[in-house]
This record gives C-alpha cells, sequence and structure tokens, in this order.
C-alpha cells in the first residue's frame, strides 16, 4: 500500500533551504518516491491559520518511507533542515482499495 509523507513548511534560511531541498531530493529519489505537490500555490479553503507550503511525497510503502527517513543518505539533509526551515512532518497511508 502506499504511503505519503506530508510536510507543510516555512522557510528560515533561504540558502539552507535550497540546499536542503536540492539534497532531500535526491535521496527521495535515490528510495523510490516522487513529488506530487512541491510548494505550488496554497490557498486557505477552511479554518483560520494561514497557510504554509506544502509537500507531499509518495512512495511504494510504508516500509520504504521510513527506510527512506532512517537513511543515511536522508539523515544529511536533516542537518540542513534544522537551520533552513521549520515544519511538521507527518506519515500517511494511502488508501485501501476495495
Amino acid at each position: 500500500m502506499t504511503a505519503y509523507v506530508i510536510s507543510e513548511v516555512e522557510m528560515r534560511d533561504p540558502d539552507g533551504f535550497e540546499a536542503y531541498r536540492t539534497l532531500a531530493a535526491k535521496t527521495i529519489a535515490q528510495y523510490g518516491g516522487r513529488y506530487l505537490v512541491r510548494g505550488g500555490k496554497t490557498e486557505l479553503a477552511e479554518g483560520n491559520l494561514p497557510p504554509k507550503a506544502i509537500v507531499i511525497v509518495e512512495f511504494a510503502s510504508m516500509a520504504r518511507l521510513k527506510e527512506w527517513y532512517a537513511s543515511p543518505e536522508y539523515a544529511e539533509a536533516l542537518k540542513l533542515r534544522q537551520t533552513a526551515l521549520e515544519r511538521r512532518l507527518m506519515f500517511v497511508e494511502g488508501a485501501r482499495e476495495t
């Protein structure tokens, strides 16, 4: 079953953010992930918190997603993330087919 990484992102440091994005994208591809949404225009439909940039990445399974997240390759990107951006990060299983 597919699994998704959903990130709500706010940039802190533009140069660090670009370095993080480049490295993260490389590791996502290495682990078979693909971007579905990557920071496009966000429009608030309900609620009262201002929308932030949204990133959604699809992986073949939750196991593969977690393998990517715990990988030594992504660990390098995580070092950059600490100062480059603020985020909420969620792992979500895809819908079960009936």
